[in-house]
């Protein structure tokens, strides 16, 4: 379906009449159409190219270092909330990003983001959004007029989609290494070989560490940002001989397959080897969206525009939690009993949030 027939199942629905205000407007739910192949070149082309997520570099090190000095002051003893400090992490990033600088509300944004109510923004808060793409609202060459609620619009998008899906990412790759203690120890002895020396890890090198990709791959194939992606059809079609009526909704459910036996051996167990290519159980698959075993971000014309932007927000606090700290799980917990329940909502998050206590690592 979304090769053959992608542009059949292009359409996206709405949940509810009342979410048409912006939700109709952004690149996630807006009607495919021409309206959509603009506002999607604006984000792919513009708002999050590759050139775009990297100019964001000193915004995610500045972050992560703050995050870094802040768990540092835990002094090894002090039970911390990582999932509370991975989400306000991602979060304070995009709005550096969105805004160009932290702004008054973003603490008080962050908590409405939390709380499923980020669409009641009042009129400030909403204004403000024109810094981020007034040169493309003023000077661009766009087909359309991207209007300020445009603008809203993707914004909320990214702050939604791309904030949750990379705390949500960190938080079960380090659930999973911490279930799988020598995978931990096997990323650790990367990142503090690779950046042995220096106080910090850095961007410039973290095309360096190759089992970091394989374990956020692993990560990706059992806990898939986005685990239902919903398309309707715009015409009938006859898909492998069953009759598929115009506006019928298909859902794509990309949890069940990164986790279906026919394509992956022994499933349900966490083994980023499965990656390498040097394994007995080798995949080749990539999440780029042409295998379709493997799409958490979706495949074909709706793909998630932002998986640049969320990818670099995974790799970089990944690689610091695991440079500056070894981590231990509290009041006598271990691997065998830690709790991997799953919460089904936006994204699938832990049940429970993530309580560590981080150990600063002294080499």
């Amino acid at each position: 379906m979304m090769r053959t027939h992608d542009v059949i199942f292009s359409q996206r629905s709405l949940a509810s009449p009342e979410a048409n205000m912006y939700v109709s407007k952004g690149i996630i739910f807006c009607p495919y159409g021409d309206y959509w192949r603009q506002l999607r070149r604006v984000c792919t082309q513009e708002l999050l190219s590759l050139k775009r997520v990297k100019s964001f570099r000193s915004i995610r090190e500045e972050e992560v270092a703050s995050l870094i000095g802040d768990l540092h002051s835990s002094k090894g003893s002090l039970v911390i909330n990582l999932s509370e400090k991975i989400f306000s992490l991602t979060y304070s990033i995009t709005a550096r990003a969105a805004f160009g600088k932290k702004c008054k509300e973003q603490e008080a944004f962050i908590e409405i983001v939390k709380e499923d109510k980020a669409t009641s923004m009042d009129k400030d808060e909403a204004e403000s959004l024109l810094d981020v793409l007034s040169n493309i609202q003023g000077h661009g060459d766009h087909e359309f007029s991207l209007e300020t609620r445009n603008i809203k619009a993707v914004i909320l998008d990214i702050f939604i989609a791309g904030g949750e899906t990379s705390s949500t990412v960190v938080e079960w790759a380090m659930s999973e290494m911490l279930k799988n203690p020598k995978v931990m120890e096997k990323a650790q002895a990367e990142v503090r070989l690779v950046f042995g020396g220096k106080e910090n890890v850095n961007e410039e090198d973290l095309h360096k560490l190759e089992f970091m990709d394989l374990v956020i791959k692993e990560t990706l194939r059992l806990h898939p940002p986005a685990t239902l992606l919903p398309r309707e059809s715009r015409e009938s079609s006859v898909i492998f001989g069953y009759q598929i009526p115009e506006r019928t909704k298909i859902i794509f459910n990309t949890w069940a397959m990164g986790r279906d036996p026919k394509y992956w051996s022994d499933p349900e167990r966490f083994y980023p080897e499965r990656f390498d290519g040097e394994s007995g159980t080798t995949s080749s698959a990539d999440f780029k969206g042409n295998d379709f075993e493997f799409i958490p971000f979706g495949a074909g014309r709706r793909m998630c525009p932002g998986m640049l932007f969320a990818m670099a927000d995974i790799k970089l606090p990944l690689a610091q939690l695991l440079f500056h700290f070894d981590w231990k799980l509290p009041d006598g917990i271990n691997h065998e009993s830690f709790d991997m329940s799953e919460s089904f909502g936006l994204t699938v998050r832990r049940k429970r949030d993530l309580y560590l206590i981080p150990i600063p690592y002294v080499p």
